[in-house]
Parts: C-alpha cells; sequence; structure tokens
C-alpha cells in the first residue's frame, strides 16, 4: 500500500518559507526604511538607496542559486539563507554609520532569495509535474499572506519594542521555524522517498522529458528567444507592478484617508491569492501558458485605466482598478516558471528560472525611485504614474508574444521539456 504523497507536505512547507521570505524580505525593507529614517535622521535617498542594495545583492545570489544547491545541497542553503536574513535584519536595526548599513544590505539581500521565487521552484519542482500549476500557486500564496501579516506586525512591533528588539525576536523566530523545516521537509525527494512526482504510483509511466527535447548549454541560453522575451516580460511586469504599487497608497489616501486606503491595499492582496489561485487550479492542460500571462496583464491593464478614469475622485473607479490590478500581482511571479517548465528541457529549467528571477529583481530594485521620478513631472502625479505601469505592460505582454512565434506547436504542457525545433532561427542557436 503506497504511502501519503508527501509532496503536499512539501507544499505547506515551501508556503510557510514563502510566507517568511517575503515577510522579512520583501515587504520589510519599506518597513525598515522608515523606521532607519526616524532612528538615525538620515536622507531618504541615503535610506533608499540600502533598499536598491538589498534588491540588488538578492538579484546576484538568486542567479547563482543552483551552483550552491549543487555545492552545499538545499536544505543547508535555505537554512543559511534564513541566519543570514535575520542577521541582516538586526543590522539595518542597530547600524550606527551608513557603511554599517549597507553591510546589513548585503546580508538581507543575499538571504531572503533563499526563501523567494527561485527557492519555492526548486523545492516544489521534484514533486510536481502535472499538477504543478496548482502546487506552485499554493506556495507562492505564502508571499502575500507574509504581506498581509508581517506588514503591520512590523509597523506594531517596533512601535512597542523597538526596531533592534523587534528584529531579534522576529529574526530568532525565523530561524527556529525554518531550520528543521529544511531538515524535516525540504531535504526529501521523491527518490528518497519511494515516491513518483504528482503522487502518480510507483513503477507507473513517470511524465518525464521527452526524448525529442534539447538542452541549451553554456551561452546558447543568451541567444534563445525563448528565454530572452520570458525574462524581458517578466522583468517589465514587475517593474510596473512594484512601481505602481509602492506609490499606490499615497496616491490612494487624498481620496479615501488612511485607514481606507490601508484596507484597499489589503484588499489587493487578497485578489492577488485570489487570481493566483484561480489560474493554478484552472488552468487548462496544454494551454498556452504565454497566452495566460497575457491575459493576467491585461487584467492589471484594465485595472489601470480604471485608476485613470478614476481621476483620484472616483472611489468606485478607483476600488475597482485597485482590485483589478491586485488580482494580477502573483500571476506575474508564478507564471513565469511555469512558462519555462514547459519551453525548456529539464535540465535548463533549473538554470532558466533563477536567472528571469535575478533579471526581474534587478529591474524592479529601480521601480520605486523611476515612478517616484515620474510624480515629480507634473501636478497630475497619479495619473503618470497609472499610464507607465500601463504602457510598460503593455510591453511585457508583446515580449510574451514574441517568444510564443517560436514556440512549438508540439511542445507538451506538462513535460518539463520543449521538443526539438527544426525552424532555422531555432537551430542557428
Amino acid at each position: 500500500m503506497q504511502s501519503e504523497f508527501f509532496g503536499w507536505r512539501v507544499v505547506a512547507g515551501a508556503f510557510v518559507l514563502a510566507v517568511f521570505g517575503w515577510g522579512l524580505g520583501f515587504y520589510g525593507p519599506p518597513v525598515y526604511l522608515h523606521a532607519v529614517q526616524e532612528a538615525r535622521g538620515w536622507s531618504v535617498v541615503l535610506v533608499s538607496a540600502a533598499v536598491t542594495v538589498h534588491f540588488l545583492v538578492g538579484a546576484v545570489v538568486v542567479a547563482n542559486l543552483p551552483a550552491l544547491y549543487r555545492r552545499f545541497g538545499l536544505p543547508n542553503v535555505t537554512k543559511a539563507g534564513a541566519v543570514l536574513l535575520a542577521v541582516g535584519v538586526v543590522g539595518w536595526a542597530v547600524a550606527r554609520e551608513p557603511w554599517q548599513l549597507m553591510a546589513a544590505t548585503f546580508l538581507s539581500g543575499a538571504g531572503w532569495v533563499a526563501m523567494g521565487a527561485a527557492a519555492v521552484n526548486a523545492i516544489i519542482a521534484p514533486w510536481f509535474v502535472h499538477k504543478r500549476p496548482a502546487a506552485l500557486s499554493m506556495a507562492y500564496n505564502g508571499a502575500s499572506i507574509g504581506g498581509v501579516v508581517f506588514s503591520p506586525l512590523w509597523v506594531v512591533a517596533i512601535g512597542h519594542l523597538g526596531f533592534p528588539v523587534a528584529a531579534m525576536l522576529i529574526g530568532a523566530v525565523v530561524i527556529v521555524v525554518i531550520w528543521p523545516l529544511a531538515d524535516l521537509v525540504f531535504g526529501r525527494t521523491p527518490e528518497n522517498t519511494g515516491q513518483t512526482p504528482d503522487g502518480e504510483t510507483v513503477g507507473a509511466p513517470a511524465a518525464t522529458a521527452s526524448s525529442t527535447a534539447h538542452a541549451l548549454p553554456g551561452g546558447q541560453l543568451w541567444r534563445d528567444r525563448c528565454f530572452l522575451t520570458l525574462a524581458v516580460a517578466m522583468a517589465l511586469g514587475l517593474f510596473a507592478q512594484i512601481g505602481l504599487i509602492a506609490h499606490l497608497f499615497s496616491l490612494l489616501v487624498p481620496a479615501l484617508g488612511g485607514p481606507a486606503a490601508g484596507i484597499l491595499m489589503g484588499l489587493a492582496t487578497a485578489s492577488a491569492i485570489a487570481g493566483r489561485t484561480l489560474v493554478g487550479w484552472l488552468m487548462p492542460s496544454g494551454s498556452d501558458r504565454r497566452l495566460i500571462a497575457c491575459a493576467s496583464l491585461v487584467v492589471q491593464i484594465a485595472g489601470s485605466v480604471a485608476l485613470i478614469m478614476a481621476a483620484g475622485t472616483n472611489v468606485p473607479l478607483l476600488v475597482a482598478g485597485v482590485l483589478l490590478f491586485g488580482a494580477g500581482i502573483g500571476n506575474t511571479t508564478s507564471l513565469p516558471p511555469l512558462i519555462a517548465q514547459v519551453e525548456f528541457a529539464k535540465a535548463d529549467v533549473q538554470r532558466v528560472v533563477p536567472l528571469i528571477v535575478a533579471i526581474g529583481q534587478g529591474a524592479y530594485a529601480f521601480a520605486p525611485a523611476a515612478f517616484g521620478a515620474l510624480r515629480a513631472l507634473s501636478a497630475a502625479e497619479a495619473t503618470l504614474v497609472f499610464v507607465a505601469a500601463a504602457v510598460v505592460q503593455v510591453l511585457a505582454i508583446a515580449a510574451f508574444l514574441a517568444g510564443r512565434r517560436d514556440r512549438p506547436s508540439s511542445t507538451s504542457p506538462d513535460t518539463g521539456s520543449r521538443p526539438t525545433d527544426p525552424s532555422p532561427s531555432r537551430s542557428s542557436n
């Protein structure tokens, strides 16, 4: 009698990992920025630069995650990431000099990506092939929950305990939770548990890569149109998304007031969870995932249009715009790894996902500053921000479609591989 499929426990563990990873590494830095500025009196430019460095360091590390996993093992890298993130956040809190703050950002930036998008994909991928969209959507929802839980938690904890004590306590909890999780859950694989991906019966034909798939070793990947367009599309989508979200609260306050604007931002997170979950569970087998990504971006563009039409005063349109934009927030992160699953040979997927995540993170590190500069150009600051987000997302759609033109019609959506493309444009790689 076959034992219970362990893969769903891995999904639950990855969900918890994402809660802490995004809660400290993604949603935390804006709060840290405010706390450091108040405590030290440093300029907004200086502390904002620290946030940018945090994300840029993470982009470099995440690009090298596959090599780190091969050298040290996924559980050890995950534990090291938790420790680095916890120590880095404490470093933010106790820094007395700007150079100390920058040193702390290197630790926090390097640590959080071992608990971020590429890490979650690496944890889930060995366990799921056919059911990977649903499994990833469930695990990535931990990222949204991380924002819901930790954004207010950080504010309350810092207000009552002070930043250093709050950072030490929360950092300790991260290490205590993630350390055993890495050993007991992330250290398991289908092979060492005697199971197969998706919980199929042992001995049944597994959903493995097609024999016609071809790999793209070395520099060939960087000349591959599917890879380049996927990386550009993800980077553009995240740039538009992070840039708008960074300024959305302050743009909503004049019309709604602070409390109502905060509630609406929370509803945007709920909309993100709903959108990601629906796509993960309802995505048809064999569907073109690039088109699904485009559809998600169209919904977000509709949200931007509603926000433009609201003109900063029409509350129903503001609410509709935020909810529509929110519906695609989660898919911007979760769909590109799923596209990589069906467009690249299995061996290449573990390279492609960290690279596109790294490129996306490197791009969105500059998005808040870029959108802030737009706000300074005109009195119609809200309109410029919403128009810019829509334009960048149109470009992301164009990138997704440009890669689709070279997508072979015989690609199997659930094999984690791409058949050899005999066309001249592909054989030239």
